[in-house]
């Protein structure tokens, strides 16, 4: 991943330098006229080429990971309520939504062995073997009829393919894009909230009629042909760097620095706290009689839906407005909506509230990448921090919403205000947190853009 940004920066940093990078720049310098016509054949390495008909196979192909990955995870709400009143009744929630916090916490975690191992040029391997575990382990969930068999299939399996296959999707992207990047990413990460919508009404849906072990397949099978995809058209661009230093996975001097060190804790209470709407939510509507049991599942539909709109526009208004300072304002956003989950009475309030939620705390997680990218002194530390932040990352998805089940308690008598207010202080620490960052990067250098 380091490698690829930096070819993205290389012009800047050569230009730094005062180095010469592409032949384009050496006839500049000779006093080429502009009226010249181009080669082809000149084209560098480092000569990015922003768009063209490969470059968007690219964004399609990660769109489609990210459908087999963050997609999934995302629908995990609705198997967290059929396990509890079906397959695994006898397992509490906390029990339960390990299952979920599991993948999650993997595909950070593995991303941190992932990086270096699509610097190093395995990019198609990882490819391969991910998508495979994704797939099979969908498949085997629908064998399963305990929940240690559930935990290795559902949460390990498909947890470490997810990390195998994530992080790289979106590194490959800034071989292909350099201005456009943003843009890139955000319709890339489109295709995690679209599978959020798919595919709880499906699983709703194709319960009653065919089973559970039916209906998780069909999702399996989607996700084999989503896997098609990226398998036919994803390609590195720029060979791996023969030769190069080795990366090493801890910056030291990021254990220094006062704005990283406060924004990777604020990111660890962010993502204690942000996915437990989309776990519990379902359980909250059919337990409080807000929803009926066949349209709850459409609660985690409708969150997913606003997160469409959460992953593009504060993408979109990131390079005018700062990605720090709308980071702020999506996780405050997400603080205040949830203390209002406290004053949902009826099924108009929660359509309001989760479409919402949605959107917002889609802005938290589209939002981080770009944020540690500028964090970061140059672009050759990038990795090792992404990696530190992915590491704490993991550890936050993977206790968060477990916690929530802890504190919410036994299905016949569930705490759920406690619950609640769990998941909103550790937003409202997130948000003080991220402000303290932003003081600090402003004190470091005065501008209002983070």
């Amino acid at each position: 991943m380091e490698k690829d940004m930096e070819n993205t920066y290389s012009s800047e940093s050569d230009g730094a330098d005062g180095e010469v990078s592409t032949p384009i720049q050496d006839d500049d310098k000779a006093g080429t006229s502009p009226a010249a016509p181009p080669t082809t054949a000149a084209r560098s390495p480092d000569e990015v080429p922003d768009g063209g008909l490969t470059a968007w196979l690219q964004v399609v192909g990660s769109a489609a990971i990210l459908v087999n990955t963050w997609g999934v995870i995302n629908t995990f709400g609705v198997f967290q309520a059929y396990y509890e009143t079906d397959l695994l009744s006898s397992h509490s929630s906390s029990d339960i939504s390990w299952i979920g916090s599991t993948q999650g916490c993997l595909l950070f975690l593995v991303g941190v062995v992932a990086g270096p191992l699509y610097d190093a040029g395995y990019f198609r391997n990882l490819l391969f073997a991910g998508l495979f575990l994704i797939v099979l382990g969908q498949f085997m969930t629908s064998l399963c009829t305990s929940y240690w068999q559930v935990m290795l299939a559902q949460g390990i399996t498909m947890g470490l393919g997810m990390g195998m296959t994530f992080l790289p999707s979106a590194a490959i992207l800034g071989q292909y894009f350099s201005r456009h990047r943003a843009l890139a990413l955000g319709l890339s990460s489109v295709g995690s909230p679209v599978a959020g919508v798919v595919f709880p009404i499906m699983f709703s849906r194709l319960v009653p009629a065919v089973g559970f072990p039916w209906a998780t397949r069909a999702i399996a099978f989607i996700l084999l042909g989503m896997s098609a995809v990226p398998l036919a058209f994803m390609r590195t661009r720029v060979p791996p760097t023969t030769g190069s230093r080795r990366r090493a996975i801890i910056d030291r001097s990021a254990l220094r620095d006062a704005p990283y060190l406060f924004f990777v804790t604020a990111g660890f209470f962010a993502f204690l706290a942000l996915y437990v709407p989309f776990f519990y939510i379902t359980v909250f509507a059919t337990s409080h009689g807000v929803a009926s049991d066949s349209f709850a599942p459409y609660l985690v539909t409708l969150l997913n839906a606003g997160s469409i709109l959460g992953r593009i526009i504060p993408n979109a208004l990131a390079d005018r407005w700062g990605s720090l300072n709308l980071l702020i304002v999506c996780v405050f956003s997400s603080f205040v909506l949830v203390f209002g989950w406290l004053g949902i009475r009826d099924l108009a309030g929660s359509v309001v509230y989760v479409f919402l939620y949605g959107a917002f705390s889609g802005g938290v997680v589209s939002l981080t990448p770009s944020v540690l990218v500028g964090l970061s002194p140059d672009m050759g530390r990038v990795g090792a921090r992404m990696g530190m932040s992915f590491m704490a990352l993991s550890l936050a998805i993977l206790v968060g919403t477990p916690i929530a089940g802890a504190i919410l308690g036994e299905q016949e008598d569930p705490e759920w205000t406690g619950t609640i207010l769990y998941s909103a202080f550790a937003l409202l620490v997130a948000t003080l947190l991220y402000a303290m960052s932003r003081f600090l990067l402003y004190r470091r250098k005065p501008s209002w853009k983070g």
